[in-house]
């Protein structure tokens, strides 16, 4: 019973997680309204790494060269994930881009294919399918052509399925919260210099810029982070999938409710599109058994 306790815990918190992050593509929809998709990431990354730094300073003493090496790969993957995201937000609404980012699970498995030779399974395959007729319904337009943003937010999901795997791998063999602050400062970093070579206006940091990278750096980052990985160790995996994955719901409801994006017919069949395809591809409908006891469940 007191396990059950600790799961039903855990996956509320999962839940507020799904939450935060979905609130995220709102805020950063708003925040392009006053200043450049670069300086948003160069606040976000860099206040983020900063005072992941501070709180877990004990741990960096301790980080080596092959720590740097892994978290600077992760990094990479972070930041073109996240300037192919920023950047296509300009060009698309909040709503559609959350449903398209999060098509990057459904991507995972085929890339992982493709490095370790293990095949994907029926599910994923359908998944897949799935999958790219939602992005599809979603984002073709009348002449069959996609526009800049969701094709951006396309490329910024094959960058996140890169940034899931290579974690997984290096996760196993390193410090996950070193990997956390090496790779916020490599994207930092990364964020600096194309801010430089494009010559992008490092603007005063007014009220409008501020509030939402502190929102986009503390609690999508830090916060949702913490929150993540400690609830993560009293659920199951396929609890923690469904749940996560309602982060593109959200963001689509926030971008709806808060900067009143038009509800149509096609957004909707489209994220129900893609939805049933991030359950399909992270749960297999394995919750559909309903043989199993709640302790079998969650010993999964």
């Amino acid at each position: 019973m007191k396990n059950i306790k600790k799961n039903l815990i855990a996956d509320i918190s999962l839940f507020l997680v799904a939450i935060i992050w979905g609130s995220g593509f709102a805020v950063n929809k708003n925040a392009l309204n006053y200043t450049s998709p670069v300086y948003i990431l160069i606040l976000r990354f860099t206040l983020s790494s900063i005072l992941m730094g501070i709180i877990f300073y004990k741990r960096m003493l301790k980080a080596k060269k092959k720590d740097f090496l892994a978290g600077g790969i992760i990094g990479i993957f972070l930041f073109f994930a996240f300037i192919s995201q920023t950047v296509g937000l300009q060009y698309t609404t909040a709503s559609k881009q959350a449903f398209i980012t999060a098509s990057n699970v459904v991507m995972v498995p085929f890339i992982f294919w493709a490095i370790s030779k293990n095949r994907p399974d029926i599910y994923e395959i359908v998944a897949a399918i799935l999958c790219f007729i939602g992005i599809g319904v979603l984002s073709l337009e009348g002449s069959l052509s996609i526009g800049l943003g969701d094709g951006l937010t396309f490329i910024c999901a094959i960058f996140f399925a890169f940034h899931i795997i290579s974690i997984g791998i290096y996760s196993k063999r390193h410090d996950p919260i070193v990997l956390s602050v090496i790779q916020f400062g490599v994207a930092a970093i990364l964020s600096i210099l194309v801010g430089f070579v494009f010559k992008v206006e490092f603007a005063p940091i007014t009220r409008e810029i501020a509030v939402p990278v502190l929102y986009l750096a503390i609690a999508n980052t830090i916060i949702a982070f913490g929150i993540q990985n400690v609830a993560q160790r009293y659920t199951t995996s396929t609890h923690a999938a469904i749940i996560l994955s309602l982060e593109s719901v959200f963001g689509s409801l926030f971008s709806i409710l808060f900067l009143k994006e038009n509800i149509t017919f096609r957004l909707l069949f489209g994220c129900v599109i893609i939805f049933l395809s991030i359950i399909t591809a992270e749960t297999k409908w394995s919750f559909l058994n309903m043989e199993r006891t709640p302790e079998e469940v969650y010993e999964e």
